[in-house]
């Protein structure tokens, strides 16, 4: 079995990080090295969802409700905050509850409420 260590996030700049510098400890977690590189996979999604959302904005005539891409990035954002709520201390674990985003997709809520789209 992986021992688990402890990791900084920032979500904002897709940071995965053993030491803790500057304003990479947005969140922190515990973590083996094999959900370490899950949550690594997860943020890249993130990444390349948020590119092609980019040239999206190009197209006027799309509207954002209508787009997949921008349902993938919500997808994988929530994916990432599931995950680090998962393996993250109580300070981290407070916060995302407090935004909601420890909520699963399947139970038809977003930030608690109802999702007004399903």
């Amino acid at each position: 079995m992986d021992e688990k260590k402890t990791f900084y996030i920032n979500l904002g700049s897709r940071e995965i990080s053993r030491f803790k510098t500057g304003n990479n400890d947005a969140f922190s977690i515990r973590a083996t090295e094999e959900q370490m590189y899950e949550l690594r996979e997860i943020l890249n999604e993130v990444f390349d969802s948020d590119e092609r959302t980019f040239w999206r904005t190009h197209i006027p005539f799309k509207h954002y409700s209508e787009d997949n891409d921008n349902d993938e990035y919500d997808g994988y954002m929530r994916k990432a905050y599931q995950m680090i709520y998962e393996l993250g201390d109580e300070d981290t674990k407070t916060f995302i509850h407090e935004i909601g985003m420890d909520e699963h997709v399947e139970n038809g809520t977003i930030y608690g409420k109802e999702d007004p789209l399903s």
